[in-house]
């Protein structure tokens, strides 16, 4: 369950995502600074595992630089396509 404190971090994930891959499905969890985030977008197809991920983890750089960055990992990572 996600606490109230760490839903405006959820939002900031789904929103960043979004912003860089607007057809996405985005869901984000976790807490603490350490994030599960699965993307769902046709963007993806044709790409390899290393670059969807850095698709979204660019998208994402943002809310993890510096010292008080509220997402210090994104423990996991899945991003597919809609077929998959």
């Amino acid at each position: 369950m996600t606490s109230t404190l760490e839903a405006p971090v959820l939002s900031a994930i789904e929103n960043a995502v979004r912003g860089a891959i607007p057809d996405a499905k985005v869901h984000a969890d976790g807490g603490g600074g350490h994030y599960v985030v699965e993307v769902v977008s046709p963007v993806f197809e044709g790409k390899s595992t290393l670059q969807r991920h850095r698709l979204v983890l660019s998208a994402l750089a943002p809310l993890m630089a510096g010292d008080a960055a509220p997402v210090h990992a994104v423990d996991t990572l899945i991003a597919k396509t809609p077929a998959e």
